[in-house]
């Protein structure tokens, strides 16, 4: 087994450190951010650092394009029936898959039940968000109905500006669905 990376036997909050300066200096300035950490105590060097940073970066950017994919998806199907959550945990699955064939993990030697447990729970956790949601837009719907009966009351100029901001006010709610 080789040897563990100098980075990852940091301590926890010199690894914080170094994670928020990688991002803060935009994933450069290697020398100097050598420097600095061996001024904080830790040797590391700049090509060790810039590997480091480049798989990092890399991660930053992986989980970026997933949670704007997984907007994207919410966007365009509503979760009405929890069949993103029953996606949610085949992909989980599909993964630890590949992840135990690529890493070469016995699956027998991996504990896939503390896994399936994180998995449940995060699915649990998305129940009462939606109910809330439905709850909120319920609530919405029923007060633009309420204003929307109270505009059509008015009379004259008032009447047409009502309106016509009630129906700017709708474009942003069902635009924001």
């Amino acid at each position: 087994m080789p040897p563990r990376k100098k980075i990852e036997t940091m301590p926890p909050e010199l690894k914080a450190w170094l994670d928020e300066e990688l991002v803060r200096r935009g994933f450069g300035d290697y020398v100097q951010l050598a420097a600095d950490l061996r001024a904080k105590g830790a040797d590391v060097s700049k090509s060790g650092l810039q590997r480091y940073g480049s798989q990092f970066e890399a991660d930053l950017a992986n989980m970026r394009i997933a949670g704007e994919q997984a907007r994207a998806v919410i966007a365009a199907n509503p979760d009405e029936d929890d069949s993103m959550s029953q996606a949610l945990m085949r992909m989980t699955q599909h993964k630890v898959f590949e992840v135990l064939k690529v890493v070469q993990i016995d699956p027998d030697k991996m504990d896939l039940g503390k896994l399936t447990l994180q998995v449940s729970r995060l699915v649990r956790a998305s129940l009462p968000m939606k109910k809330y949601a439905a709850e909120v837009r319920a609530k919405a719907e029923q007060r633009m109905k309420e204003v929307e009966a109270e505009a059509k009351a008015m009379k004259g100029e008032s009447r047409d500006i009502a309106l016509a901001m009630l129906e700017k006010v709708r474009a942003v709610y069902e635009g924001a669905l």
